[in-house]
């Protein structure tokens, strides 16, 4: 049950850009938004924090950045975010195999050791307290730019932002983003959580 209800989109008629943005990447706004419109300037200053964040001129894979968010989520427990960052990687052409094998990674012949390192620096640096280590920075510098790291880590803080909004406002989750969930994880035994409607 949420702690706040989303407001329906209508409540604020000056978000209606903000809003439209998420239709054309996820289909539907999402809650989280819906129940941060009570004050607006904060959904504003969300949508061009994940405009900068997701920007599709960027050098890491607009998919690969959501399986860094999943990560992100996975390590702090946002089963909300978790769900999303599936849907929002299958949108983006991640394939239902690769999906399915995000939580084996480390061993999964899917993932090359690029993106490994990559979704291990996730894990450590979403962690609390945080598992970033010089060895660890060192490994990820071996495969990625400068320009990527920060790219990757845009992502990590981003959803360390919306796991704790999601998670306190124990924010609904849509019908969605829980059936991509439930289809790509439910052998894993994935559910909603508290975010069940």
């Amino acid at each position: 049950m949420p702690r706040l209800d989303p407001l329906p989109p209508e409540s604020t008629p000056a978000l209606k850009a903000h809003f439209d943005f998420f239709l054309g990447t996820l289909g539907f706004t999402p809650n989280s938004v819906l129940t941060m419109q009570r004050k607006p300037k904060l959904v504003e200053a969300f949508a061009q924090l994940n405009a900068a964040v997701m920007d599709p001129t960027g050098e890491v894979d607009l998919g690969f950045r959501r399986l860094i968010g999943h990560l992100a989520s996975k390590a702090s427990g946002c089963l909300y975010c978790q769900a999303h960052t599936l849907l929002g990687a299958a949108n983006f052409g991640v394939s239902e195999d690769k999906l399915a094998a995000i939580w084996t990674y480390d061993t999964s012949p899917l993932y090359d050791d690029k993106e490994r390192v990559a979704l291990e620096f996730a894990l450590a640096a979403a962690s609390q307290p945080n598992a970033v280590t010089d060895e660890l920075f060192e490994r990820l510098r071996a495969h990625w730019s400068e320009a990527q790291i920060v790219e990757i880590l845009g992502v990590v803080a981003m959803f360390g932002f919306l796991n704790r909004w999601n998670d306190s406002m124990a924010t609904p989750l849509e019908a969605v983003p829980n059936d991509v969930a439930q289809k790509t994880l439910g052998a894993q035994v994935w559910g909603p959580g508290k975010h069940a409607r």
